[in-house]
Formats: structure tokens, C-alpha cells, sequence
């Protein structure tokens, strides 16, 4: 039986990485007024955070139409018996919703999976179900497995500014200019599918090595990555501190693309790890 993996560009795989495992990435919406992009596919990360931090409009960005789902489904069933279509968590995308109409055409078996996770987690989960899909597994066999894996995934990082997450109506303004004057740095993490805060920095150094202790102090580590948006130097850096304890050239380093960075801002640091399990 073969069965291929469908994702959103939401899991941040890196550029030709879903190409070369034959993943294939539905991108996400994104609006500056009245223009509309396709994640990664009419505009770049690197040019939508170039926009966010000068463009006057402030973006929006919204799951892909269940159309689109569709069309993917039925281009992927033509060399598939069954499909695992994995997403971002549905407590913060409709996108999982989306991929779940978009079945309702298509003739062949697809499961349509809520990852609980973001950014690189989903990535990590999308990766693992592909290589289970290699294997040879059944199409219930790694909707399964990617289930019982979804635990095993933290994600956890570093915002640069409180600013963002205000524009998009997230925190208040006034605790966003508090954090600013006391150069408070938020830390995040993925808690049972929503974005939670984990802790505060007093500097963006201090983040970082919280970032660099969390990763250094867990235990079993299967798969690793690096999640930046516009600090690629930084991050590379970073990458290069964890080869310490883990190899470095197993670390994935990814770009956050704009759904989230949109709320984020430009430079955050996050990890996210895959345990061992079973």
C-alpha cells in the first residue's frame, strides 16, 4: 500500500526538504489589505518580514480554502492508496477544518490528523510519518503511530518583542510597552495544542541560554531543530552550541513562516525536539 503525507506550510519544513520526501505543503493565506499571497509560494518568509516591520498595514493571514485541500488531495491520490494529511493545532487554525472538507470529494481513503503542534512540531511529526510511509506501513498503521507520537514533541522559544502579539490583539498594548521599557523577553511553548507562556527573560542573552539548558537537560532526543525567522546568523550560532550534545548535522534548521510570525514578530529563537517513544 503506498501512503503519502499531506501537510500545511505551517509545519515550516525547509526550503526542498518536502520535495525530496515527496511531502506535499498546502500554503497557508496571507493578506496586506487587499493583496493576497501564498505562503512561500508568490512571496518568501524573508519578504513578508520584511513587510511586517515596514509595510504601514499590518497582515493577517487565514488557513487555505478547503478547495485547496481538494485539489492536493486528488493530484497526490493518483500515485496513493491512502492518505495522513497532518496539520497545525486546530485550537489555533481553522486549516485542520479546511483539510477535513476538502476530503469529501476525493476518492480515496485520507485520514486528517490535528498535530496539537506548530511550526517545526508538525514538521518533526510530518517527517516521521513519511518515513513510516516508506516503510511500508498501512495507511491505519502510521495515523497510529503519528497519534501516539504527537506527546513525544515539545516545542519551546524565544519572542524578541511583546509588539506583535498586541497589533494581532493578542495581549494588551500597555503590557506590550511594559515589556519593552523592561526589556522583558517572552517564552512560549505548545501546551496542549494553544501557545502558552513559559517564563520571561531579562535579556535576549538570558533567553537563549534558557533555550540552550531546556535542550541540553532533556533526555532521549530523537530529532531536533532550530526555528528562526529573520536572525539566521544567530541561530546557525546556536545550532552550532547544541552539536556539544547532540550532532549537528542532524538539527533541522527552519525559518518560521509568516502565520505565526505574524503574531511573533521578527526575531524569535524557538526549538523543538522529538523524543524517543516505545
Amino acid at each position: 500500500m503506498t501512503v503519502k503525507i499531506v501537510t500545511d506550510s505551517t509545519a515550516d519544513l525547509p526550503p526542498g526538504l518536502a520535495e525530496k520526501l515527496g511531502i506535499t505543503v498546502v500554503p497557508e493565506i496571507l493578506r496586506f489589505g487587499n493583496e493576497v499571497f501564498h505562503d512561500n509560494v508568490d512571496i518568501t518568509a524573508d519578504e513578508f518580514y520584511r513587510r511586517l516591520t515596514h509595510d504601514p498595514i499590518h497582515p493577517s493571514t487565514t488557513q487555505p480554502p478547503p478547495r485547496d485541500f481538494t485539489d492536493a488531495y486528488k493530484r497526490v491520490a493518483l500515485k496513493a492508496d491512502g492518505i495522513i494529511s497532518i496539520h497545525v493545532t486546530a485550537k489555533l487554525s481553522g486549516t485542520c477544518n479546511a483539510a477535513l472538507q476538502g476530503t469529501k470529494s476525493v476518492d480515496c481513503p485520507i485520514e486528517v490528523i490535528d498535530s496539537e503542534l506548530v511550526t517545526m512540531g508538525l514538521g518533526q511529526l510530518v517527517i516521521a510519518a513519511n518515513a513510516m510511509a516508506q516503510s511500508g506501513q498501512s495507511l491505519q498503521q502510521v495515523a497510529e503511530g503519528v497519534k501516539k507520537m504527537i506527546p513525544s514533541i515539545r516545542v519551546f522559544g524565544l519572542l524578541d518583542t511583546l509588539k506583535y502579539l498586541a497589533l494581532g490583539g493578542r495581549i494588551g498594548r500597555m503590557q506590550a510597552l511594559l515589556g519593552s521599557v523592561l526589556n522583558i523577553k517572552p517564552l512560549m511553548t505548545v501546551k496542549d495544542g494553544v501557545l502558552s507562556p513559559a517564563g520571561r527573560a531579562r535579556s535576549r542573552a538570558k533567553g537563549i541560554e534558557i533555550l540552550f539548558n531546556f535542550v541540553k537537560n532533556s533526555t532521549d532526543i530523537q530529532d531536533l531543530a532550530v526555528i528562526y525567522n529573520t536572525a539566521r546568523e544567530e541561530a546557525q550560532a546556536f545550532v552550532k552550541r547544541l552539536g556539544a550534545f547532540f550532532p549537528e548535522e542532524r538539527i533541522i534548521l527552519a525559518q518560521l513562516g509568516p502565520a505565526l510570525g505574524v503574531h511573533a514578530g521578527p526575531g524569535i529563537l524557538f526549538v523543538s525536539l522529538r523524543r524517543k517513544t516505545g
